[in-house]
């Protein structure tokens, strides 16, 4: 735990605006009722996320759309300013989100599972994974102008479902782990209405209608697997030399 607060800070840090909302707003909200400080980090500003607005214009909507997210919480915001579609493993991929990693501060850090069914999701979950590791490396530098300083130690990593909870193939990618959020899947929602330029961009791109419904639906799925109303679904990173005590479980039950 931070040694500068009795409560968790939590990082939660997603491809684009509005995947952390589909996938972890309502455990984000069970932690910030326990005091937690939250962060919400998006690597893009969604520059691609529109068939009317040009990428500068979509940008500036969508940033503003995260930031209204965050507010509804009481979270902090940040976007990394990767462009769609092109956020690769490279050194300045690793130095940027080293550098995001750092300036949040976590203890406990959500993000896109390894497996999913775009390359931006899974080159995020492969940048927050490196950068978790290399955040305490004082010999790391991230070439900021004014860097962070580096974390005490690797934060516990967690990794939220696939989209639909299934890999390349359509197979089920089962979660370790559900989280019950019956009691904040409305705040939820909130957050994801937040982000309204995506209902028609989501219609056009995937055929996918009913925005908000669309992920109601899913977390009654992950929800019935519990018996609960509503869930989302998590697996740890527990690997060497990552944390492997589930600390979110444990506060969440305590």
């Amino acid at each position: 735990m931070n040694q500068a607060s009795e409560h968790p800070r939590v990082l939660a840090i997603h491809a684009h605006p509005d995947d952390v909302e589909i996938q972890c707003a309502g455990t984000l909200a069970l932690l910030k009722a326990l005091g937690c400080h939250i962060t919400i980090a998006t690597m893009t500003a969604g520059d691609c996320g529109s068939a009317e607005m040009g990428p500068e214009e979509i940008s500036r909507v969508r940033r503003a759309e995260a930031q209204a997210a965050a507010d509804l919480l009481g979270a902090d915001y940040m976007c990394l300013e990767f462009l769609d579609f092109c956020i690769i493993i490279d050194h300045e991929g690793r130095r940027k989100t080293t550098e995001a990693v750092r300036r949040a501060r976590p203890d406990i850090v959500f993000t896109a599972p390894p497996v999913d069914y775009m390359s931006d999701h899974e080159m995020t979950s492969r940048l927050v994974r490196d950068a978790c590791f290399m955040a305490p490396a004082p010999n790391f530098s991230t070439q900021q102008w004014d860097p962070a300083p580096p974390l005490e130690k690797i934060p516990h990593l967690y990794y939220t479902d696939s989209v639909e909870g299934i890999d390349w193939y359509g197979n089920n990618l089962p979660p370790e782990f559900i989280i019950d959020i019956s009691s904040t899947f409305e705040l939820k929602q909130n957050m994801l209405a937040c982000h309204a330029s995506q209902r028609n961009w989501l219609l056009r791109q995937h055929g996918i209608d009913e925005y908000l419904e669309s992920c109601r639906r899913w977390s009654e799925a992950r929800g019935r697997e519990i018996g609960a109303a509503y869930g989302e679904g998590f697996r740890q990173h527990s690997g060497h030399p990552y944390p492997g005590d589930n600390v979110v479980l444990k506060l969440l039950e305590s």
